[in-house]
């Protein structure tokens, strides 16, 4: 399986954007994890085929929402009410027997896209 992810940009705090990653075949779970300069790739949101689970990490719960189109094989991530402190590459990862928040349990990756959050 292949992704592509897409989306990103320059964007001020308090600003949104909607990132996507369009996948080649259909996977069990879609996520997205999120790197920053100088720090470890870390889990941002997952959710499952169906979509009726979804999991997010504390830091953007509530501000962000994962979801899928299963037709297109693509999932997104609407970002709102964006702080500084998201700025990094959001990669996409796909995962055709885990769900969870383990990075090294993701079989598929994207190649990141770059997001920039200025104060």
């Amino acid at each position: 399986v292949q992704l592509q992810a897409s989306g990103g940009g320059l964007v001020q705090a308090g600003g949104s954007l909607r990132l996507s990653c369009a996948a080649s075949g259909r996977t069990f779970t879609m996520a997205w994890f999120r790197q920053a300069p100088g720090k470890e790739r870390e889990f941002v949101a997952a959710i499952t085929w169906s979509g009726e689970s979804t999991y997010y990490t504390d830091s953007v719960r509530g501000r962000f929402t994962i979801s899928r189109d299963n037709a297109k094989n693509t999932v997104y991530l609407q970002m709102n009410s964006l702080k500084p402190e998201d700025t990094a590459v959001y990669y996409c990862a796909a995962s055709n027997k885990y769900y969870g928040v383990i990075r090294a349990e993701y079989e598929y990756w994207g190649q990141g896209t770059e997001v920039t959050v200025s104060s």
